[in-house]
């Protein structure tokens, strides 16, 4: 195993194991299997465990399997504050103790404000008190490292990272993303500050792996290296110094036997122009499977009335290259969940993003189809309950006790 150092030189493993997909069992989570696949990865020298409180029964797994074995302070634990549901400033205790029961243990060494999408959910925990609960955690060792996990676009990002002075941050980062979400661009501004990063879905959930086309599939069976999908999407961000850990959801001892294997032989600056051209060919294939030839480069950015064009047309390809549920969940997660509403709908066809697109896309024409296909009914309504209930008002801050 190898591994890279957190901001205060702690060294962590290059590969983290992520605790979201366990096998489930019953109905429940099959403890047995998970034990054996989690302790096959920390006897290779992973050190590094990321769940959350919203993962059905993994932090408990987690806390069992580390008890059992007697490992918890061997390892790291991330989880992470559900700020979705936070509306008063009782609720950073009341959710951090709960998971502090779960997980079985007394201190969390990696906790995130989960899963930003806008800068204005950091400045609604703001006002509730969380710059004073966070020092207080800190100070008495409760909380080891605090970041955050962000699933919104790049400007936003770039905004929260520069609003305080963070230990960590995990972003969704994987070669098909690397101009969207924070994207290559918050990667290096990052580290540029000192900011170690922790990569979520580097496999797109398994669909680098099980979703390739027929194209992508034979250009990797045939390149020298033979290498597999998943060891050329892992090697592709362990090439980058920027990168800390990158987390996977292992759920079967080979699995964890051939990323351990990776995670091993994989170093910065190993990539060659051979290795880059497989990557581009990939990349090529996938978008020979989308609707719109949009590669992300947001020469039509900024839209005067707040359409997020790069994001539509990324998430209704995904409908096509990845599936329709893919698609509309990441639209509904990234464009929907901002404060600042970013539908296509919003569009009044004024024609300056055409003017600076490079790829000529009939960008009004595409934006409208784009949209009836991301957002039928049930999404519409969907969206439109999820967002009262984000945006309401907040509630006056509370003292801390």
């Amino acid at each position: 195993m190898q591994y890279r150092k957190d901001k205060y030189g702690r060294p962590l493993s290059v590969l983290g194991y992520g605790c979201m997909r366990f096998t489930r069992k019953g109905g429940g989570i099959d403890i047995d299997k998970a034990e054996k696949e989690l302790m096959a990865a920390y006897r290779s020298g992973v050190n590094y465990y990321d769940t959350a409180y919203l993962y059905p029964g993994s932090e408990a797994a987690l806390g069992e399997i580390l008890e059992r074995n007697g490992i918890r302070d061997k390892v790291c634990i991330a989880t992470k504050l559900p700020q979705y549901l936070v509306q008063r400033t009782a609720a950073f205790d009341r959710f951090f103790d709960e998971e502090c029961r779960r997980l079985r243990t007394g201190y969390i060494d990696y906790y995130l404000m989960h899963q930003f999408t806008d800068f204005t959910q950091w400045e609604k925990l703001k006002a509730l008190g969380i710059l004073e609960w966070i020092a207080a955690k800190k100070q008495s060792g409760a909380i080891r490292n605090i970041g955050f996990s962000y699933h919104g676009n790049t400007g936003p990002f770039l905004k929260i990272l520069e609003d305080y002075d963070w230990d960590f941050c995990q972003i969704q980062y994987n070669y098909l993303d690397e101009t969207t979400q924070a994207g290559v661009e918050g990667l290096r501004a990052a580290a540029a500050k000192g900011i170690p990063v922790v990569i979520m879905e580097p496999l797109r959930g398994g669909k680098l792996v099980n979703l390739l086309p027929t194209g992508a599939k034979k250009a990797i069976a045939s390149h020298p290296r033979g290498w597999t999908a998943a060891q050329w999407g892992l090697r592709w961000l362990y090439n980058q110094p920027e990168v800390t850990v990158v987390l996977s959801g292992m759920n079967s001892l080979e699995m964890v036997e051939e990323n351990v294997k990776t995670a091993a032989e994989a170093g910065v600056g190993d990539f060659t122009e051979s290795d880059f051209t497989l990557i581009d060919r990939i990349r090529q294939e996938i978008r020979k499977t989308e609707k719109v030839g949009c590669t992300g480069c947001r020469y039509c950015m900024p839209c005067p009335q707040g359409v997020d064009i790069p994001g539509a047309f990324r998430c209704y390809n995904a409908m096509y290259a990845e599936s329709k549920s893919a698609g509309r969940f990441q639209y509904a997660q990234t464009v929907g969940m901002t404060r600042e509403p970013a539908f296509a709908t919003q569009c009044i066809e004024c024609g300056k993003c055409e003017k600076h697109c490079p790829q000529g896309i009939p960008i009004r024409e595409k934006l409208k189809e784009a949209d009836r296909a991301l957002r039928p009914l049930p999404y519409r309504i969907g969206i439109a309950v999820v967002r009262k209930y984000m945006f309401r008002k907040r509630q006056p801050k509370e003292k801390l006790s």
